[in-house]
């Protein structure tokens, strides 16, 4: 199967998007960053839909399109940070939760530990308010929206996501632990 399949050429787009999205926050237009965010997320949804329907799944694709959608959520957290539209300490635990994560399975990889990356439905519930978090933040420009619904939506996020990474932990330390329980068998 071709490296350039149409789910994978969508991943690259989504990943050109990140700093054109970027480059529209830091300049504060957020009506058109949450255009592109939209954008991003409507290829997101395509590519896993043509995959699954046109047999076009990739192992380029399996690691391209999480780490794209990675990149988009921590970037889109950093610059709101930055702007001060999203709490710092809910940037802090969304972008620590990423990078232990990565670290996690760089770690696993040093140790020769193969693990087969599967989102649980925590994690799918994590990037789901993520994103919800997001587009809430940059729709601010078109609607109006009671400051305790944000209010909520922050903390929700900020405990789905810390409780998805101690779930994530565990998964390497078992993982970890297993490959020194085979590695001690005689």
């Amino acid at each position: 199967m071709s490296v350039m399949t149409i789910p994978n050429f969508l991943t690259l787009a989504r990943l050109l998007l990140i700093p054109i999205f970027i480059w529209l926050l830091l300049d504060e237009k957020l009506k058109m960053a949450l255009v592109v965010f939209f954008v991003a997320g409507v290829t997101d949804a395509l590519d896993g839909f043509i995959a699954r329907v046109s047999n076009q799944k990739s192992q380029l694709g399996a690691y391209l399109d999480p780490m794209a959608d990675k990149l988009l959520l921590v970037s889109s957290f950093l610059v709101l940070g930055h702007l001060g539209l999203v709490p710092g300490w809910l940037v802090i635990i969304a972008v620590s939760r990423d990078v232990m994560i990565v670290l996690g399975l760089v770690t696993l990889t040093f140790f020769a530990v193969t693990v087969k990356i599967e989102p649980v439905a925590l994690s799918k519930l994590n990037t789901l308010l993520q994103i919800s978090t997001v587009l809430l933040v940059l729709g601010a420009s078109l609607f109006s929206i009671p400051q305790w619904i944000y209010s909520l939506l922050f903390v929700s996020t900020g405990l789905v996501c810390m409780a998805s990474g101690f779930h994530y932990i565990m998964i390497g330390i078992r993982a970890l632990e297993a490959q020194g329980m085979r590695s001690n068998d005689p």
